[in-house]
């Protein structure tokens, strides 16, 4: 092979990776930049003014806000201790079923897989399980220093 040949072939190469790579520098950029401004696809799971029950939310604790985020993962045929929460809060069934049973006026409702629920704030009630292990994510809007859940005198806490 001449040199002639070597250096066209050198040259050749050259040109072909430096193609590949201006292409490949072209679709990052253009994956970046369409990531970058993607929307996301919103589902509305749970907006509420108002618990499960019926009952108005009427105002969020004074102070500096507190999100405060719990998976619980509870055994099946379990019934929680009888609480309390003194905040607003919601909840999302990741598995299983759950029934809030609200003690004083009897009122109960089963949510299932998928479904979102508000709880109630400081009316007593208590958490249910059905036949499967329950995975529920809740969201608590409180303050620093509050409990999200209170147990009822003689109960052990709920967590």
């Amino acid at each position: 092979m001449t040199k002639a040949m070597t250096k066209l072939i050198q040259i050749c190469a050259l040109a072909v990776l430096s193609a590949g790579a201006s292409s490949y520098l072209a679709q990052a950029q253009t994956t970046a930049t369409a990531t970058a401004t993607a929307t996301a696809q919103k589902q509305v799971l749970l907006q509420a003014d108002h618990s499960w029950n019926g009952v108005a939310y009427t105002q969020y604790p004074k102070g500096r806000p507190e999100l405060t985020v719990l998976k619980l993962t509870i055994p099946p045929h379990t019934a929680l201790p009888w609480h309390r929460h003194p905040v607003p809060n919601a909840g999302y069934i990741l598995s299983g079923q759950l029934t809030i049973q609200d003690r004083e006026s009897g009122k109960s409702h089963t949510f299932h897989a998928g479904e979102a629920f508000a709880e109630t704030v400081n009316d007593i009630h208590r958490g249910v399980s059905g036949d499967t292990p329950l995975v529920v994510l809740i969201t608590y809007a409180g303050t620093p220093g509050v409990p999200t859940s209170i147990p009822v005198k003689g109960e052990k806490p709920e967590y």
